[in-house]
């Protein structure tokens, strides 16, 4: 019976700490958030650039911004082509998932076959640490010129997305114990079959870490990449529009839109990682 009391009341402790840190980071947040937008108010120039979490004078109230999040569905500004929010969303996903289809057929192949082969990695680390160091970003004004606002876009989601695979996948093949490998000779199983069953399965848990970076950094290319050029829209490019006209509360509400796609996509990253692992038999 003491026993249990105190595994509950350890349990009870650990909770109230973590409900307490979490009390505590909210608090210092909405704190520095009422501090500095009373900066700004108090600077003239910058008076509406950030909402208040409190009613201010000058300063977009934060339901404001909840308010042009749900207008923006239902409205269609010119200032801002013309679109509902809807659009600008399947804009955005249309090029987000087109460069993660690209990305996760290249990688995955090319980082196991890195991971395993020596002769495959001497080949192309040189050109991997050659690219990989460079951002994203800084592709966009030649990849727009080059493959114009359609696959432009798409192209430089595509490297953010690219390379947090490929690294992933190479360490988690080079990672696979080798006495799995030696049983599966052993057994018969050939090339073909051990990287099927044996490295790729093993791989897995590495590949979803990669995603779910390279869908992090996916967006945030996205966003950067229809700012400065895009043909049908999308959030980035709703973001843009809404600064340029001092729409700061529809500017947020898009920044609003960004995140809540990028944890929705997370998300179903990390709820296909729990299907494979039951499926592998690893959960």
């Amino acid at each position: 019976m003491r026993s249990l009391t105190k595994s509950l009341s350890k349990v009870f402790i650990s909770n109230w700490l973590r409900l307490t840190l979490s009390a505590v980071s909210l608090t210092v947040f909405l704190t520095l958030w009422w501090l500095f937008s009373a900066y700004l108010r108090a600077d003239w120039p910058f008076q509406g650039v950030t909402p208040s979490p409190s009613t201010a004078d000058y300063i977009p109230y934060w339901w404001d911004v909840l308010r042009a999040v749900g207008r923006s569905f239902v409205t269609r500004p010119q200032n801002t082509g013309g679109l509902l929010m809807s659009e600008h969303i399947l804009a955005s996903l249309k090029r987000i998932s087109i460069a993660f289809v690209l990305a996760l057929l290249s990688a995955v192949p090319l980082g196991l076959l890195m991971g395993r082969s020596r002769n495959a990695e001497a080949l192309g680390r040189p050109l991997v640490e050659l690219f990989r160091p460079i951002p994203p970003l800084a592709w966009v004004p030649i990849f727009l010129v080059i493959f114009k606002f359609f696959w432009g876009p798409i192209a430089i989601v595509f490297l953010g997305i690219f390379f947090p695979i490929l690294l992933n996948v190479i360490l988690g093949a080079r990672s696979v114990d080798p006495v799995l490998i030696d049983a599966a000779r052993t057994l018969g199983a050939r090339r073909g079959t051990i990287f099927g069953k044996v490295v790729f399965p093993f791989t897995t848990p590495y590949l979803m870490t990669g995603i779910t970076v390279g869908l992090g950094i996916g967006w945030m290319c996205i966003v950067a990449a229809e700012m400065l050029g895009a043909v049908g829209g999308g959030v980035g490019y709703y973001i843009f529009a809404a600064n340029n006209t001092s729409q700061y509360e529809l500017m947020y509400a898009g920044m609003v839109v960004i995140g809540m796609l990028s944890v929705l996509t997370t998300g179903i990253a990390g709820l296909i990682e729990r299907w494979l692992y039951r499926w592998m038999g690893k959960k």
